[in-house]
């Protein structure tokens, strides 16, 4: 009868182990598959950010690319109404130097009709005009005789050339206009005009002689103003700030509701910002 027991108990043990083995191996194919679940999930969760991602990044690129049409667009813009305001100034200034010239010499012939009650007729003769060369020692004052056929065809042009944007040739053809009609009326507009083809072409050093020439000897002109502006533009850009700084404040204390003004302390703001960074 023991024998008999104790092989019963050993079948009964192995009966149980091998339940338990069998439900241990059922539990760990079942974790195995939840575990296997869970990477999918998570993998297609990752999967569907990265999609998301991708879809967000070429939304980003579609709009810096619209971004940079506009900001080319106005660009474009900007650049045409500058050459249009440009070359509307500068026919402008061209028809006013025309009727600063034609007003004077309206006026010559009359007042050369009215002989003085205390002077011969043949006494009243006007007098030759001086010569450039007599002129050589220096620019003449703003009083200056009428202008004639022969200097507004020469004015003009010079002042064609830079409307052509021929810088190099207007700035040449004004300094040759200034030596050759020293005294006529369109001279402070002649060097104006001149330190403009400078400034262009960056010959700062030569564009601020010739505005420095409006102010020292045409005071008066109507650009004395646009040269006090341009010398401070000249000063900054031969890296002479403190002069360009004094320069521009001085524009807007002697001209504080002009246009010039306001492009002064424009230019002295982009300088500060230029400080700044």
């Amino acid at each position: 009868m023991r024998p008999q027991r104790k092989t019963n108990a050993m079948a009964c043990a192995l009966a149980a182990l091998f339940a338990s083995t069998g439900a241990m191996a059922q539990q760990s194919r079942l974790s195995l598959a939840d575990r296997v679940a869970a990477l999918e999930a998570r993998d297609q969760g990752q999967g569907q950010q990265s999609v998301e991602l991708l879809n967000r990044i070429a939304q980003l690129e579609s709009d810096v690319k619209a971004l940079r049409a506009q900001v080319e667009q106005m660009q474009n813009d900007n650049q045409q109404a500058k050459d249009q305001a440009k070359a509307q100034y500068i026919d402008l200034d061209s028809r006013l130097g025309r009727l600063e010239a034609a007003a004077p010499a309206a006026s010559a012939p009359a007042a050369a009709a009215k002989p003085s009650p205390n002077r011969p007729a043949a006494a009243q003769q006007p007098a030759a005009s001086a010569s450039p060369s007599a002129a050589a020692g220096g620019v003449p004052s703003p009083a200056a005789p009428a202008s004639t056929v022969s200097d507004q065809a020469a004015y003009q042009a010079a002042f064609d050339a830079m409307k052509a944007e021929q810088y190099a040739d207007s700035a040449q053809k004004f300094r040759a206009f200034v030596q050759q009609y020293p005294n006529s009326t369109l001279a402070p507009n002649a060097y104006y005009w001149m330190g403009e083809s400078y400034y262009v072409t960056r010959n700062y050093q030569y564009a601020l002689a010739a505005f420095q020439s409006v102010i020292d000897h045409f005071p008066d002109s109507a650009k004395t103003a646009g040269a006090l502006l341009k010398i401070g533009y000249c000063q900054d850009g031969l890296k002479q700030r403190d002069a360009a700084e004094a320069t521009l404040h001085q524009v807007i204390a002697k001209y504080p509701n002009s246009e010039e003004a306001g492009q002064a302390q424009s230019r002295l703001r982009a300088m500060s910002m230029d400080a700044g960074g």
